[in-house]
C-alpha cells in the first residue's frame, strides 16, 4: 500500500509539474505561428500576389518646391539675359533648354544636346555649370497689386465684330494683366498664390517671379483709344525711301555719329527661336510662333520697313486664310490682347511683320498666319534693338 501509494504520490507530483509545460509550449507555438503568418505576408507583398486593395496606393509625386525654385531661377537669368525662355511656369521646358543653348552659343560654349523628343515633358535638368545663378537674388518676391495693374482689365467680348466696337481691347482679367507683367504662366501664378488670383483687387499681395516688370503704360504713353483712326499696322503700303543725288552721303555717319555694327535678326523656322546678333555676334534670343503650312511665313531675306506701338488691327478673314485681300474686315483698336499685341515691327513684305500677341501661352506652341509672333514682354524689348533698315532673315 506504502509503495502503491508512494508510487501513486510521485505520479501526481509528475503530474503537476504537466500543465506548465504544455502552456511554455503552448505559448512557444503561439509565437512561432505568429512569425510565420508575417512571413507570409511579407513574402505575398514583396511578390505582389496580395490583391491591389491590401495593398497601399503610391503617392502621386509632385515636383518638389526646390526644383520648382532652380527651375524658376534658371528661367529668370536667362529672361534677363535677353534670352528669352518665354512664359516662366518653373519648369525645365522645351523653350528654357533652348534659350541656355542659345545663350552658351552666344559666348562661345559648347551647347548641351537637348533631351530626346518629348524628354523635356518629364522635366529634365540641363547642365548649369558656369552660370551665375547666385546673381539672381530671391528667386520670388512679394508684389501688391495697384490700381494701375488694373486699369487695362475689363469685358473682353470673343467675338471680332464686337471686339471692333471697343475703343481698347483690354486684359481678360487681373490674373490675365499680373501674369504678363512678369512673364509668367497663369497657372503657375495660381501654383504660388493658391485661392488668390481669382479675386485680385488693388492692395493684394502676391509671390512672383523676380523679373523685370512688363509695364503696359511704358509702351506708349497714350489714353486708350486715344490713336483708334491710326492707319492699321497691317494695311501700309511699303514704299522704298527716295534716292536723292546726295542719297551716299547721307546714308555716310556724320562727324558727331560712330557707325555701329549692323543689327541681324534670324528666324529659324525649325526650331521657332528669334536671334538677334550684332555683326556675328549673337546677342538676344525669343521664342516665336511662325506661319502654318497653309499659309507659311515667308522665307528669305527681308527689312525692317518700321515699328508701330499700340497698333490697331485689320481682321480680314480672307486676307489671314487664303492671302487675299477683301472688303469684308474689321478694325480692331489697339490694346494687350489686340491680337497684334502691342508692337509691330512691319517688313518690306505687305501684310507681313514681327509683333506681339494676345496668347501669350501660344507662343511655340502654334501657328499664326504667316507673320512673326512673340510674347508682348520680348517684342518690347526685340523693339528696342532695331531700327528701320536692319536686315530680317527668315530660314
Amino acid at each position: 500500500m506504502f509503495a502503491l501509494q508512494s508510487n501513486n504520490r510521485e505520479v501526481a507530483q509528475g503530474s503537476l509539474h504537466f500543465p506548465n509545460n504544455c502552456a511554455i509550449l503552448g505559448l512557444r507555438s503561439h509565437r512561432v505561428r505568429v512569425l510565420f503568418r508575417f512571413a507570409i505576408i511579407a513574402i505575398l507583398i514583396s511578390s505582389g500576389i496580395l490583391p491591389a486593395a491590401a495593398r497601399k496606393k503610391p503617392r502621386t509625386q509632385t515636383p518638389h518646391k526646390a526644383n520648382i525654385e532652380a527651375a524658376t531661377r534658371l528661367q529668370i537669368f536667362l529672361d534677363r539675359a535677353n534670352f528669352s525662355p518665354g512664359k516662366l511656369d518653373g519648369t525645365y521646358n522645351e523653350f528654357t533648354w533652348k534659350a541656355l543653348a542659345l545663350y552658351r552659343q552666344s559666348r562661345g560654349e559648347q551647347p548641351q544636346p537637348p533631351p530626346a523628343q518629348g524628354k523635356t515633358k518629364s522635366n529634365v535638368a540641363p547642365d548649369i555649370t558656369g552660370l551665375d545663378l547666385d546673381n539672381v537674388g530671391p528667386v520670388f518676391v512679394p508684389y501688391t497689386v495697384t490700381d494701375a495693374d488694373l486699369a487695362s482689365v475689363g469685358p473682353l467680348p470673343s467675338s471680332v465684330p464686337a471686339q471692333a466696337k471697343l475703343k481698347f481691347l483690354p486684359y481678360r482679367d487681373a490674373a490675365d494683366a499680373i501674369a504678363e507683367k512678369f512673364h509668367s504662366d497663369v497657372h503657375f501664378l495660381e501654383q504660388l498664390n493658391p485661392g488668390k488670383m481669382k479675386t485680385i483687387k488693388a492692395g493684394d499681395q502676391l509671390k512672383v517671379p523676380n523679373v523685370e516688370q512688363f509695364e503696359l503704360g511704358g509702351v506708349k504713353e497714350i489714353k486708350p483709344g486715344s490713336e483708334r483712326n491710326a492707319q492699321p499696322a497691317n494695311d501700309v503700303e511699303y514704299q522704298p525711301e527716295p534716292q536723292s543725288e546726295n542719297a551716299d552721303k547721307d546714308n555716310q555717319p556724320k562727324k558727331d555719329e560712330t557707325a555701329s555694327t549692323p543689327i541681324v535678326i534670324k528666324i529659324d523656322t525649325k526650331i521657332n527661336m528669334l536671334g538677334v546678333f550684332q555683326g556675328e555676334k549673337l546677342i538676344a534670343a525669343y521664342p516665336v510662333t511662325i506661319g502654318s503650312a497653309h499659309t507659311a511665313s515667308p522665307i528669305g531675306e527681308w527689312k525692317v520697313r518700321g515699328i508701330a506701338k499700340m497698333p490697331p488691327f485689320r481682321y480680314d478673314k480672307e486676307m489671314l486664310q487664303h492671302g487675299q485681300r477683301s472688303g469684308n474686315f474689321h478694325l480692331l483698336p489697339p490694346g494687350p490682347r489686340n491680337p497684334v499685341g502691342v508692337m509691330w515691327i512691319a517688313l518690306n513684305k505687305k501684310g507681313i511683320g514681327i509683333h506681339g500677341t494676345n496668347e501669350p501661352g501660344s507662343i511655340g506652341r502654334a501657328a499664326s498666319h504667316g507673320c512673326i509672333r512673340l510674347a508682348n514682354w520680348d517684342v518690347v524689348r526685340l523693339a528696342t534693338k532695331i531700327k528701320p533698315g536692319d536686315n530680317v532673315s527668315i530660314h
